[in-house]
């Protein structure tokens, strides 16, 4: 299943020791500690079929075009050696760029977009994106096989604050990788330091800066693009797993709520006052957060059975975004990936959120 980096306050590093914890879900950065066993077992599929019917418009160059992720023009050709700093408090001094091993989707897209694809030697199970389809799978949501990454015979290890066991993390450093440890993204104005960031640490600068220049005017791009509309939408963002029973509403840490402002949408979860990442889906929660639309995971729809399966989630058929059948859904693999791929993501919700009658002018 899809996605990269579980929900986490910024700056804070959740890696868990070896199997003593309960395995993170793809998509989200740290799960409220009350749901966390049911969390865990969200890893063990995603089954469902998609309803009928929901008001959906066609996504415009979002999440419903090929899965690829687009590579600068030129290949750039690594200044190497480089010592850099960890977001963990060491230095990380980088010789070769010739065998790299992203263990998030979201750094293994961003390695490929500067155009070192060909030295990405494997992939996290949520770089779902064709050019990395054919690599080995070195972790499963953060669920890292030490002895696989060295397998590899790795000159780089790419991971960030929210990867683990802790364990395998001091495995690979102990080898003698270097393994640069990045800050993960939460909002948009991660996505240049990011970028940034695992440019450095491939001694491909240049390349970098002409990738969140790219990345920038992309994203204005599509801000620029929002149609005008009377009110602004109320969005709730519901993580979903049907399998595991995991019916989640996001918070103000849930990581959607600058993608939604950037769409010209309020968080409805945020507005409601919930301050955490997410809650436990109830009638109550519900009517308070009133949205008027909901974003999910497309994976997350198809869990519970689509959208006819979702409105039998207590509360939702009676919001007016269940009563509308208003329902926005985005690739697990890119929707909170916050890289070179986000302006993607906004055209996709624009696309859905904005279709024609539902309240713009």
């Amino acid at each position: 299943m899809p996605h990269t980096q579980d929900f986490a306050p910024p700056g804070r590093d959740t890696r868990e020791p070896a199997r003593t914890a309960p395995a993170r879900l793809p998509g989200l950065r740290r799960p409220a500690a009350a749901v966390a066993l049911a969390l865990a077992l969200a890893l063990t599929g995603c089954g469902g079929t998609a309803g009928s019917g929901p008001k959906q418009a066609a996504a415009k160059g979002g999440s419903a075009a090929a899965d690829r992720v687009e590579p600068l023009a030129a290949t750039p050709v690594p200044e190497l050696p480089v010592t850099v700093d960890s977001a963990d408090g060491t230095e990380v001094t980088v010789a070769s760029a010739d065998r790299i091993v992203p263990l998030t989707g979201s750094l293994n897209e961003i390695v490929f977009t500067l155009g070192l694809g060909a030295h990405v030697v494997a992939r996290d199970i949520t770089a779902t994106f064709e050019q990395a389809s054919a690599l080995p799978v070195v972790t499963r949501a953060h669920d890292v096989s030490a002895e696989s990454v060295l397998s590899l015979r790795p000159t780089l290890v790419l991971a960030d604050t929210t990867t683990g066991p802790a364990e395998a993390i001091d495995q690979i450093r102990d080898a003698g990788v270097p393994l640069l440890v990045v800050e993960p993204a939460t909002e948009l104005d991660d996505v240049a330091r990011r970028i940034g960031t695992v440019a450095a640490a491939l001694g491909v600068e240049e390349a970098g800066a002409a990738l969140v220049e790219r990345t920038a005017a992309r994203l204005t791009a599509v801000r620029e693009d929002v149609p005008e509309h009377a009110d602004q939408p109320r969005v709730a963002f519901l993580y979903l797993r049907g399998s595991a029973s995991v019916y989640l509403l996001g918070g103000a840490r849930s990581g959607a709520s600058s993608l939604l402002e950037a769409v010209g949408a309020v968080d409805a979860g945020k507005a409601s006052g919930l301050t955490k990442d997410f809650t436990a889906i109830t009638s109550e929660a519900l009517a308070k957060a009133a949205p008027d639309a909901i974003l999910v995971m497309t994976k997350g729809l198809e869990s519970v059975g689509g959208i006819d399966g979702m409105l039998k989630i207590p509360g939702v058929a009676e919001t007016p975004a269940g009563l509308d059948r208003r329902i926005v859904s985005v690739d697990d693999g890119v929707l909170l990936n916050y890289g070179p791929r986000t302006d993607q993501v906004l055209a996709d919700i624009v696309g859905q959120l904005y279709a024609e009658g539902d309240g713009t002018r």
